[in-house]
């Protein structure tokens, strides 16, 4: 017994002490550095943003859009934007459906598929499309015979964006649906609802809130790529320019309060995202804590 209990009294001790026992000073500490970092690292630079915007006033501010490149940029951003999110969306219920609800040959590499935009670089993600559909490459002389363009033009923007940003609402989605687990399918099926019943009533609503986050993660990413779709597009004005490539163009051609402008309406795009990220994420969370409370409440979603 004096063995087992100066063992449970050591182990006690190699606990570590909840954060609510640490010093007044420790957490102010902590609380400082973190709310530096973020003035620091994220919110000075936001703001240097707007201020170099508006350095000329507003009349130079609204003028830096009236310009034709600048309107072209863009409708192709919210043009690509409306192609590669609903494709991605379709994607991403598709494979986390199968990936979380049903056990297959080669899952695994499905999954790798999927987390495979996040280990490669967006302009290796470019240059493999160059490669593929660019004039010297695989299918390029082809495409070139039938008058198909895809590098330096439209659809190649559309795909360097799709491909960049079609793991997120998948990689949302996926440890949700396994967290749920199959039981309310097979009650479905049992009950006699056919798969596409099943995926509409039961699978979809448990998941709108996970959905709904990806969905704004995928387009805040679609809007702010540079990396892939700078490979492919061949900066040409007001024809595969979009936001991210225009600002880089202003912005070398000393045209700052221009560039600016122009990240400034990124800048507000991203801050109207994070603003509904937070309220999805709230949404969910409540929705999380009802469905818990509620009688025979046992998991997320249920």
């Amino acid at each position: 017994m004096p063995a087992l209990s100066s063992r449970t009294a050591a182990s006690a001790a190699a606990r570590p002490k909840p954060a609510a026992d640490d010093p007044l000073w420790v957490k102010l500490l902590v609380s400082f550095a973190a709310l530096s970092f973020l003035v620091v690292f994220l919110a000075v630079p936001l703001a240097a943003v707007f201020v170099e915007a508006l350095r000329k006033g507003l009349a130079a501010y609204f003028d830096s859009f009236r310009h034709p490149d600048a309107w072209a940029a863009i409708r192709l951003s919210l043009l690509v934007a409306g192609i590669a999110v609903p494709l991605n969306l379709v994607f991403g219920l598709a494979a986390s459906w199968a990936i979380a609800k049903f056990e297959f040959r080669g899952k695994s590499v499905l999954i790798s598929l999927v987390d495979l935009p996040f280990a490669v670089s967006p302009v290796i993600a470019g240059l493999i499309y160059v490669l593929v559909f660019g004039m010297q490459g695989w299918f390029g002389p082809w495409l070139a015979a039938h008058n198909i363009e895809i590098i330096f033009a439209v659809p190649g923007v559309v795909l360097a964006t799709i491909f960049v940003t079609f793991p997120f609402v998948a990689r949302e989605l996926i440890p949700l649906m396994q967290e749920q687990g199959i039981e309310e399918e097979e009650a479905a099926i049992l009950l006699g609802a056919s798969g596409w019943q099943t995926f509409w009533r039961v699978t979809l609503p448990n998941v709108k809130w996970g959905l709904l986050y990806g969905v704004i993660l995928c387009n805040a990413r679609a809007l702010g790529e540079f990396g892939a779709v700078s490979v492919v597009s061949g900066h040409l004005r007001g024809r595969t320019n979009t936001m991210p490539l225009h600002v880089e163009i202003l912005y070398n051609e000393y045209n700052a309060v221009a560039a600016f402008s122009v990240a400034s309406l990124l800048a507000l795009l991203a801050l109207v995202t994070l603003v509904l990220k937070t309220l999805v994420e709230m949404r969910m969370k409540s929705h999380q804590t009802e469905e818990h409370a509620a009688p025979g409440g046992t998991g997320a979603g249920r």
